[in-house]
């Protein structure tokens, strides 16, 4: 198995630039907001973090492929960073603190083909574009305006603290009966313009709590245990690659809706395991 540590400890650096870069403008009143052709918010923040991580790789890691929310892909090869600067853009330019930067690094596997593929938009890319033939090994995701960060490697398990001097190993919880489950959602929107809306509150009535969280955060509480499962209807790479990661070394599972395993399926089901199969019956791509 490969040794991932000083690519973690890469990661952690990375974190660290994107942290002191976007604290510095949260909450700033002159922050400069645009709305991209998507129609969602990008700060002049967003797009500061990721030039700093960009550059920072350039230099530590030159061999190896970046895939950017806001710049896109450069490089190419069978080692890719995945960055998300800012994830909960629309809570970092209105003063929320529930935001992240997001960062994975994604290798090469033998299901590669070589040939085209679709990313998490669902926009067809060449080959290496992260998704299809490629895993997340390494994964950050660094919310520095709560205080809090997650981390995990491929085969050293999933951790949170400051920093890797600090750790405390994280575990998905042991709850196996749906009626004792915490669920954590983003939207009620995502799952009607899906057609899926009644699966969703069938699936809410089922349990025993549930709670909009968003973004990246319900993928972390899955990880600590602190909530048993969580799911999204659309998502990019960007947005899955590092909470992938973290869920899996943590005892959990990370599949789409179709139940593919990864961040590979443009939409997020993410679970402790034990539950998975309930959380697919009532919102994968075979529900009925």
């Amino acid at each position: 198995m490969a040794d991932y540590h000083d690519d973690l400890r890469l990661a952690h650096v990375l974190a660290d630039a994107a942290d002191a870069a976007t604290m510095e403008r949260f909450q700033a009143l002159d922050l400069k907001v645009e709305t991209k052709p998507d129609m969602t918010p990008v700060s002049e923040a967003d797009r500061a973090a990721e030039e700093l991580v960009r550059g920072h790789l350039q230099r530590a890691r030159p061999r190896d492929a970046i895939l950017g929310e806001e710049y896109g892909v450069e490089g190419s090869g069978p080692r890719r960073w995945v960055v998300d600067p800012i994830d909960g853009t629309k809570n970092y330019v209105r003063g929320v603190p529930v935001w992240a930067t997001l960062i994975a690094l994604m290798e090469q596997t033998d299901e590669d083909s070589g040939e085209g593929s679709r990313n998490g938009d669902g926009d067809d890319r060449g080959p290496g574009d992260g998704s299809g033939g490629f895993r997340p090994v390494v994964g950050v995701v660094s919310a520095p305006a709560l205080g809090r960060r997650w981390w995990a490697a491929e085969g050293l398990g999933a951790y949170t603290g400051r920093d890797l001097a600090s750790a405390t190993r994280i575990r998905v919880s042991r709850v196996s009966e749906l009626s004792d489950a915490s669920f954590a959602y983003s939207s009620l929107s995502g799952w009607e313009e899906r057609g899926r809306l009644d699966g969703f509150l069938d699936l809410t009535r089922a349990c025993w709590r549930t709670r909009a969280y968003g973004d990246f955060w319900p993928y972390m509480l899955v990880a600590e245990g602190a909530v048993d499962f969580c799911a999204e209807p659309e998502l990019s790479l960007w947005d899955m690659a590092a909470t992938a990661v973290i869920v899996q070394e943590a005892g959990g599972r990370f599949t789409g809706l179709d139940g593919r395993e990864g961040p590979h399926s443009g939409d997020a089901a993410a679970s402790n395991g034990l539950l998975h199969a309930d959380l697919l019956g009532y919102l994968g791509d075979e529900q009925g």
